[in-house]
């Protein structure tokens, strides 16, 4: 039996496995900001109903929901480098299925469609616990943070493509709105075979075979963290309530300017700037959560989410507002989800960290499906604005939780 790897070994493999999540955010990326700035708009064509509009989100989001846990069992079993490709290659198929019910003007083929297209961002999501697998305690939120803030690079482009996409698509004979998808799918066929070639040796097997080969006591001093269920719960809550809020404004918002006389290059605009602000200073949150603590950070990413909303409640009628809006939003789901994520990371024991992430991406895109499908109905109801309003609800309920786990972790 070969000896388990060296600190410096295992330090080794894992700057090399960011650098290969990373990268295959940057796919991932591409492909989801393509998604996300067509997806409403597509509803509203082929189902001639702008009520409808936030189906599209919600069918990504339940579809993401559905495959979170099958994907975390497959990685539990098979490794990260196999699920997280399986998840790519079911979103390839999704796509597929989306262009093929624009084509036929079939809604509910179309929605089977964006369901599937799930599967890659159930991948995406998982990329950023990939990252934990052998971070230690005192980087895991700068690790964590710096394979979601990849997602970038792809996620920014992406919008950006819809008219050269456009362009593509006329050429093509595609059907109108689904020519960026071209992009969408090299993007998913280089992260496929990425993750597939490069991906070895797997971070959650290889952390497995180090814990077999540690003795009982030195895996309790060395690996094992004291489970703590109430914060691991509270950490689920404020990433699923972050995310739920993040998706209902944003999936009405290129309705809202379309109505408001927006063209296509600016709302795609609008989109990209709010994914960069979701992003782009992931990193930053991540060293602050390291630094000054998991809660404080979800307390920070909270106060922005309550800047976005009330900017967007105050000045719903101007469109450089709701993009500033869009901006802060972005930034309270990144510093939510990046010290939420690292919080369940390390409130839970290891053998039960994949079972819980897995729950924790089921529990967020639920929320966020719900969130869409309720999005619509109160975007007709009472207006963007009155959207906003609504949303703070969900900060309120985080800030009090917040107040509760402060005590919690206080009397440990």
């Amino acid at each position: 039996m070969s000896a388990p790897a060296l600190p410096t070994d295992i330090a080794a493999v894992q700057r090399r496995t960011v650098l290969v999540l990373a990268a295959g955010q940057v796919l991932g990326g591409l492909a989801l900001g393509a998604t996300i700035s067509l997806g409403a708009l597509l509803a509203a064509d082929v189902s001639g109903d702008d009520a409808l509009s936030g189906l599209a989100t919600a069918s990504l989001t339940l579809g993401s929901a559905a495959l979170a846990v099958p994907l975390a069992a497959l990685a539990r079993r098979r490794g990260r480098r196999i699920s997280l490709s399986s998840g790519m290659l079911l979103a390839l198929v999704g796509v597929a299925v989306v262009i093929g019910a624009a084509s036929v003007r079939l809604f509910p083929l179309l929605l089977a469609g964006f369901v599937l297209v799930g599967a890659g961002t159930a991948a995406n999501l998982q990329s950023r616990f990939a990252a934990s697998d052998l971070a230690t305690d005192s980087t895991r939120g700068r690790d964590l943070s710096l394979v979601v803030w990849a997602t970038t690079i792809g996620a920014v482009l992406g919008p950006n493509l819809v008219g050269p996409g456009e362009a593509i698509g006329a050429a093509l004979g595609m059907p109108p709105l689904t020519g960026p998808y071209v992009f969408t799918i090299g993007a998913q066929l280089l992260a496929i075979v990425l993750y597939l070639v490069a991906l070895r040796p797997d971070p959650l097997l290889l952390a497995a075979r180090l814990r077999a080969a540690l003795s009982d006591d030195a895996r309790t001093r060395a690996v094992m963290h004291p489970d703590r269920p109430w914060l691991a719960r509270f950490a689920i809550f404020a990433v699923a309530a972050s995310h739920g809020v993040m998706v209902a404004v944003m999936a009405m918002t290129p309705v809202h300017l379309l109505h408001h006389g927006a063209a296509l290059t600016v709302i795609g605009l609008t989109i990209s700037l709010h994914i960069a602000g979701m992003y782009a200073l992931s990193p930053v949150f991540g060293i602050l959560a390291d630094k000054l603590g998991r809660l404080p950070t979800i307390a920070l990413g909270q106060a922005l989410l309550l800047a976005a909303l009330l900017t967007a409640w105050l000045w719903s009628d101007s469109n450089g507002a709701v993009t500033v809006a869009l901006i802060l939003l972005g930034l309270g789901w990144s510093g939510s989800t990046v010290a939420g994520s690292a919080l369940l990371t390390e409130a839970t024991s290891e053998n039960l960290r994949t079972q819980r992430q897995g729950r924790s991406d089921l529990t967020m895109n639920l929320v966020g499906a719900v969130g869409a499908i309720g999005a619509g109905i109160v975007l007709g109801w009472i207006g963007y604005s009155g959207l906003a309003l609504v949303a703070i609800v969900a900060v309120a309920a985080v800030v009090v939780g917040l107040i509760f786990a402060w005590r919690e972790r206080a009397s440990a």
